[in-house]
């Protein structure tokens, strides 16, 4: 017997895009994440975030991992066009913030042409807005940096207006505040200035975001690609009102998902040499000459798997749809192959793997998946010639029959 294992080899998922393809003012930016069985972690079948952590997130990580919240710094800057007049009758000429929200879905294709689904959403938007003067400047002085901030506003800045909520830790200095608020829904989030403001600027974008990805059980190993654009202005996905003018007109975001799946057979040495014996050993047709019921050897081996994989068979000896043994006079006889997996692996209908016969065309074996990650787990290999061909093999006693069975696992479905 012979095994062989195929494996794709590893790729990386790319989601990308440009809104105005060639515009001047997009900013691209990279995310990233893998999905690689955990042998310690078995049921984890899930794409683990591995973009390195920026903004507001790297600096209160506490915070940020009290509320599983993750976030990039982009360097996308925002101005006033011109001064803020106190308690504007237009909310679009305050503090305005409307972020997407909502999930959004992206198609994605890998090198094969296969494609799946990932959405994504923002959960979470920052910044350090950047005053012209202090904020006791603007309210008048005599009172500290945080009252000042609080009177300028009406309220204090990190107690998020609704539907935003609030993320916990901001800091500030005199002209200066830091924050950033969680966005449930895609809704406009408003504070209204108290005080006319000459001037002020958001320093920085802080975005905090939450994918659904596929099932990465049911994905081939290899690279997805796909291309996601958000627009940033007036009226726009990222839309910071009507005084706000972003410096970036197009946020491209590039997903880079690696999928590195497991798939590893094992037998015990020894495992390849097999001989087929009755049940109970020869014993019963020496002795009464009962001949036995069948010729047959179970071959335990275990499996990891993480991926989609069918099983083939290759034969020295073809036999109709199977293998077949040859003695040295030119006698044949079929070898029947067959296989059981451990729970976990279904066929392509959810049914279990027991004793599934091996086809030469595939029949049968042309799909086993995961149900989750199966780690290390036993599985069996079963050969027989069955009653009527063991009958015909006794007639020539005393010769060997013998072939040669190449069983493949194969991730390449």
């Amino acid at each position: 017997m012979h095994v062989v294992i195929r494996r794709c080899a590893g790729h990386l998922l790319v989601l990308s895009s440009a809104l105005w393809a060639g515009s001047a003012m997009a900013f691209v930016q990279d995310l990233t994440a893998v999905f690689r069985p955990d042998p310690a972690r078995p049921d984890q079948n899930r794409f683990i975030n591995t973009t390195p952590s920026s903004g507001y997130c790297s600096t209160h990580v506490e915070t940020c991992q009290a509320y599983q919240m993750f976030s990039i710094r982009l360097p996308i800057t925002a101005r006033s066009s011109g001064p803020m007049e106190a308690n504007p009758s237009d909310v679009r000429r305050g503090a305005y913030w409307k972020v997407p929200a909502a999930w959004r879905p992206l198609t994605v294709i890998n090198a094969f042409g296969e494609q799946e689904t990932v959405e994504i959403r923002i959960s979470g938007l920052g910044s350090r807005y950047a005053l012209d003067r202090s904020a006791v400047e603007l309210v008048g002085g005599g009172v500290s940096w945080g009252t000042g901030h609080r009177m300028l506003w009406g309220s204090a800045w990190a107690s998020a207006p609704q539907p935003c909520t609030n993320s916990g830790v901001v800091s500030y200095v005199a002209e200066k505040y830091a924050f950033l608020w969680k966005t449930p829904v895609e809704a406009a989030c408003v504070k209204l200035q108290k005080y006319a403001i000459p001037g002020m600027g958001y320093d920085y974008m802080d975005i905090a975001y939450e994918l659904r990805t596929p099932n990465p059980l049911q994905m081939s190993t290899g690279v997805y690609s796909g291309v996601l654009n958000y627009s940033l202005g007036p009226y726009q996905d990222f839309d910071l009102g009507d005084v706000m003018l972003p410096s970036d007109s197009v946020l491209t975001l590039n997903f880079s998902l690696d999928v590195e799946h497991m798939l590893k057979v094992d037998f015990a040495p020894g495992a390849n040499r097999i001989e087929l014996l009755p049940e109970g050993g020869w014993q019963a047709w020496l002795h009464q000459g009962r001949p036995p019921a069948r010729l047959y050897r179970d071959v335990a081996y275990r499996i990891a798997a993480s991926s989609r994989f069918k099983m083939q068979l290759e034969c020295s000896l073809v036999i109709g749809n199977t293998c077949g043994l040859r003695n040295a006079d030119g006698d044949e006889v079929p070898l029947q192959v067959a296989v059981t997996l451990p729970n976990g692996l279904t066929d392509e209908f959810g049914a279990a793997i027991t004793q599934r016969p091996l086809r030469l065309d595939g029949s049968g074996s042309t799909l086993f998946q995961p149900a989750y990650y199966v780690n290390n787990r036993p599985a069996s290999l079963h050969f027989e010639v069955e009653k009527t061909h063991v009958a015909e093999m006794l007639e020539n006693s005393g010769s060997t029959y013998s072939g040669i069975v190449t069983v493949i696992w194969d991730s390449e479905v």
